[in-house]
């Protein structure tokens, strides 16, 4: 079996309630990437599973319970993002070479899938997230450098960020998985800032390439903000009612990935600065 938790996240007015660890308990996961295992989390978000899979010998994507049906992608969807050594996704009877920060989009309906380190002692580091999908659209990969890049903020402002998508409405095509990552340029901190909310849309943050360092991301309704001290190759939660940003301690990378009612990713409410609590 596929091994993995259940998350249900909380309402915001439980969330004003909680103490540190309820919330971090809560939104902050930890252990998604484990060498020699497949392992993830299934969630409420819109049934966003986020996993990751670090192989020495192959391993394939099992089936869980939660799923309902057969085969885990027999009515999902799958984006693959790789921050590891090179490594290989198996998608039915497609074989994706990815390198470092390499894409792969796998259909709804593939019942095998697998991954797989080119250099055991270089492992691969497989992040996937996967939700619901009633279309099937063709597996298929992208190269980092083809990705639709967009350069936003100001280094006077530490906010400097390149936005790379990968699996979007003019990229690769998905039924409602919208995936990309950003990497912030040396000598900027915040990602995503002002902050926004979107009520069509909830949303993960796996953040990488952080090093030893630490970073803070703000979370809760713009009114009662509330935080969590991130580490490396960590993740969190962002319901469709909650802000979502971080500031760093030195520049670093984040996978993001939506799903929800559309894949207009400029569909968003943002935030006034005079507004945050």
């Amino acid at each position: 079996m596929f091994d993995a938790t259940i998350r249900r996240t909380p309402r915001p007015q439980e969330v004003a309630r909680m103490t540190t660890e309820e919330f971090r308990e809560s939104f902050l996961l930890h252990d998604i990437l484990n060498l020699g295992k497949i392992h993830g989390h299934f969630t409420d978000l819109d049934r966003l599973v986020i996993g990751g899979a670090v192989p020495v010998t192959p391993l394939e994507l099992a089936n869980h319970k939660e799923t309902g049906h057969s085969f885990f992608l027999e009515a999902r969807e799958l984006g693959v993002l790789n921050v590891g050594g090179p490594g290989v996704v198996h998608a039915g009877g497609q074989t994706f070479h990815l390198d470092r920060l390499d894409v792969a989009y796998v259909a709804r309906g593939t019942r095998h899938v697998s991954f797989e380190s080119k250099d055991p002692t270089q492992a691969a580091r497989f992040v996937f997230l996967s939700c619901p999908a009633h279309t099937v659209f063709p597996s298929a990969m992208m190269k980092c450098a083809d990705a639709a890049a967009v350069t936003l903020g100001e280094t006077a402002l530490a906010n400097r960020r390149t936005i790379r998508k990968f699996i979007h409405a003019d990229g690769l095509k998905s039924c409602q998985l919208v995936l990309g990552f950003t990497e912030l340029a040396e000598g900027s901190v915040w990602n995503t800032f002002p902050p926004h909310t979107h009520n069509r849309r909830t949303e993960i943050y796996f953040y990488f390439d952080l090093g030893d360092r630490v970073l803070a991301h703000f979370a809760g309704t713009p009114s009662a903000t509330r935080h969590l001290f991130v580490h490396n190759e960590q993740a969190a939660l962002s319901p469709a009612w909650s802000v979502h940003a971080g500031c760093g301690f030195g520049n670093y990378r984040f996978l993001w990935a939506m799903a929800g009612a559309n894949q207009t990713f400029d569909d968003m409410d943002a935030v006034k600065l005079g507004d945050l609590r």
